[in-house]
């Protein structure tokens, strides 16, 4: 007697809708650059406003630091459900509505009348909105792009850079002019550009539904088998980049006709939850070794990647800068910040080293510059320590999705990245604190550069660890 036969209906991807690394892609580019400036741009021009804001309210360096601190954090933690909404919604509406959430957020914050409120307003919302643009975005970007992917990232990235260059200098006159109310008011009308950014993310491919017949072989399948495939067959079939796994069926005796359909009946109802879920969120990723391991660089390059750029101005104010060249301190690392992008995504590129290889090299460096800024006391040797550490840093921000690409493969390149940010959330949410902290203990924002320093070189330790377990997995590969 034939099997039964089950219709089901799918969604199947068709041929994409524009070619890669050209055509549309270029728009891609052109929304994640500005996406990236005024999103992570703005989050380093905020030095400006915390001076502004330590005054206004008289309080702590810590107490200050955690209106950074929680919009990092929120974009973080809510990266998987962005990318997540990105599935079900489509990634141009999520970043039109993150980038009204962004404008709302930074215009409620404007008539702060405490901290409390700034948290909530500029904080938790300001960084709601960042995660429903920049995550979403970001993953367009990589699935339009393919053989210039390290070159887009770099350039898309640089949008931090030169926006962080217009915005810091642009921010000290507006609160000059209009205070830092007036000031948080209009930044949060320019965010608006946010949604136009929205809407240039075309879909790459579309889906259409078709009706499949499945036949369901019930006298092949025990409850006990089948559970066992459902817990290894979507993870190796994933990190097989076309490799299909076969199918296993085992004769058993008969059992009755009821219970067979029960049982039958279940396991198709879990076998089509688990599908529903792994389109939207890939969670068999926190199963791989290797991803675990580079989200760990990420916890610990997030505590010192925020602190320098939040502390530097402060710091420069301390050491008696005047309030426009301190300000100038953050678009000088601006620009050498988009010039290390550059040169970082092009030598990327060239595939001359691997990619882990260069990251850990420019992440090394990077703490290294972080640990000698206490030394800089006058604003020439500050004006110093700007170059070299915009250089560095941006050549880490430049690669380090390109890496995330490499561990886990680009058709998962969406939830991995969300669950990455997630991941280094605690991270970018404890950062500034801990620095603040040090900086309140010592009453000297040195410290504060000192802990980042220490972090970012911890962080190096772990790509290390992850090249070697490339090598381990190469040389296993070579002898089987």
């Amino acid at each position: 007697m034939d099997p039964p036969v089950k219709a089901q209906r799918v969604r199947v991807p068709e041929a994409p809708s524009a070619a890669l690394d050209g055509g549309h892609a270029w728009f891609i580019l052109l929304s994640s650059f500005l996406v990236c400036g005024l999103t992570f741009g703005a989050i380093k021009s905020f030095g400006v406003f915390y001076v502004e804001i330590h005054q206004y309210f008289e309080t702590s360096a810590t107490e200050t630091s955690w209106i950074t601190s929680i919009a990092v954090a929120t974009i973080h933690i809510v990266a998987p459900v962005s990318s997540a909404l990105s599935v079900r919604y489509s990634h141009r509406a999520v970043v039109v509505v993150g980038g009204l959430i962004c404008s709302i957020g930074v215009v409620l914050g404007s008539f702060s009348r405490n901290l409390v409120e700034l948290y909530l307003t500029v904080g938790f919302l300001n960084g709601l909105g960042y995660a429903l643009t920049w995550t979403p975005t970001m993953t367009m970007l990589g699935l339009y792009f393919e053989k210039r992917r390290p070159v887009a990232n770099a350039l898309a990235s640089s949008g931090e850079c030169i926006l962080t260059f217009v915005v810091t200098p642009l921010s000290q006159l507006l609160i000059d002019n209009y205070s830092w109310r007036g000031a948080l008011l209009i930044l949060g009308g320019l965010q608006l550009n946010l949604c136009v950014c929205g809407v240039l993310l075309r879909p790459l491919k579309t889906s259409r539904d078709v009706t499949c017949e499945v036949k369901v072989q019930e006298e092949c399948l025990s409850s006990e088998m089948q559970s066992k495939d459902d817990s290894e067959v979507p993870l190796e079939s994933r990190d097989s980049d076309d490799q299909e796994t076969p199918s296993v069926c085992l004769e058993f005796p008969e059992r009755p006709a009821s219970t067979m359909e029960d049982q039958s009946s279940n396991r198709t109802t879990q076998a089509d939850l688990r599908s529903r879920i792994l389109i939207y969120v890939d969670y068999t990723l926190i199963t791989n070794p290797r991803f675990m391991v580079y989200s760990m660089f990420g916890v610990f390059a997030a505590l010192g990647f925020y602190a320098p750029a939040l502390f530097l101005v402060p710091y420069a104010r301390s050491k008696g800068i005047e309030e426009y060249q301190a300000a100038a301190l953050m678009s000088i690392s601006a620009v050498l910040d988009l010039f290390g992008r550059v040169l970082s995504g092009w030598v990327a590129n060239l595939r001359l080293v691997e990619t882990v290889h260069q990251l850990t090299a420019t992440v090394i460096l990077q703490g290294v510059v972080v640990l000698l800024c206490p030394l800089a006391s006058t604003f020439p040797e500050l004006v110093g320590f700007s170059v070299a550490y915009g250089l560095v840093y941006g050549a880490t921000v430049a690669i380090h999705i390109t890496v995330l690409a490499e561990v886990v493969g680009i058709h998962r390149l969406g939830s991995a990245l969300g669950f990455f940010m997630l991941i280094r959330s605690s991270g970018g949410l404890l950062g500034p604190p801990i620095a603040g902290f040090f900086i309140d203990k010592m009453n000297d924002y040195g410290t504060g550069f000192l802990m980042a320093g220490v972090s970012l070189i911890v962080s190096a330790m772990f790509l290390l660890l992850l090249h070697q377990m490339k090598r381990r997995g190469q040389r296993s590969t070579i002898k089987n």
